[in-house]
């Protein structure tokens, strides 16, 4: 057993460095002294002190995976590893991945289907290639396929084909094609699937650029 000594408050970081009997111990987050009540006088056991230590650890690893997902949706095998380059404890870590799943905060199908979304909306690419990103990502195969099974190759090939035709508006047929099937095989398209595209970008060039 022990007795807070001290509670000593870092505004800037929102956590308390607790003392017990006059010697540092641990620091925990503001949130977490207020909910279990530690105030000067209070007496706590070791067993007590490492639950303390435990729970403040868990939050730290929650808010670093929460402000990771901040800025766009993560895979839950990407938060998975940001978390180990942060050092945290794998058991702490696998805690971690279950709250953020009840809450939905991860989820491989929706991260999957906003990547797919995403890529075709701004990056127009071939669902080969989509894959291989998804995959990378530590997306399940049986996952990627059922968001991608619906995709035309076709149709993507056209609408990345579309992008580039006024950088070519100028140019005759021969590099017209080249430059386009050189953008449209770096996009992960195959060369039937381009060479189509390509003869149907050329027909509708001047209703593009013009329009």
């Amino acid at each position: 057993m022990g007795t807070i000594s001290a509670l000593r408050s870092n505004d800037r970081k929102k956590q308390i460095d607790v003392f017990i009997d006059g010697l540092f111990s641990f620091t925990i987050a503001d949130e977490l002294a207020v909910t279990n009540r530690l105030e000067v006088g209070r007496r706590l056991s070791i067993d007590q002190i490492e639950k303390l230590k435990e729970a403040n650890l868990f939050k730290s690893c929650l808010d670093a995976a929460i402000h990771y997902l901040s800025y766009r949706p993560r895979s839950e095998n990407e938060v998975r590893q940001r978390l180990r380059r942060r050092r945290f404890d794998g058991n702490i870590i696998e805690e971690v991945i279950t709250r953020l799943k009840e809450r939905q905060l991860i989820d491989d199908l929706a991260f999957a289907e906003y990547w797919r979304n995403n890529r075709l909306s701004f990056s127009p690419r071939s669902r080969r290639l989509i894959k291989l990103e998804l995959r990378q990502k530590g997306v399940a195969a049986e996952t990627a396929n059922q968001v991608l099974n619906n995709l035309d190759d076709e149709n993507s090939v056209y609408e990345a084909g579309l992008r580039k035709v006024r950088r070519f508006s100028g140019s005759d047929y021969e590099d017209f094609r080249q430059g386009l099937y050189d953008y449209l095989r770096r996009r992960g398209f195959d060369y039937v699937t381009i060479k189509t595209a390509v003869e149907r970008l050329w027909q509708d060039r001047k209703k593009v650029i013009y329009k």
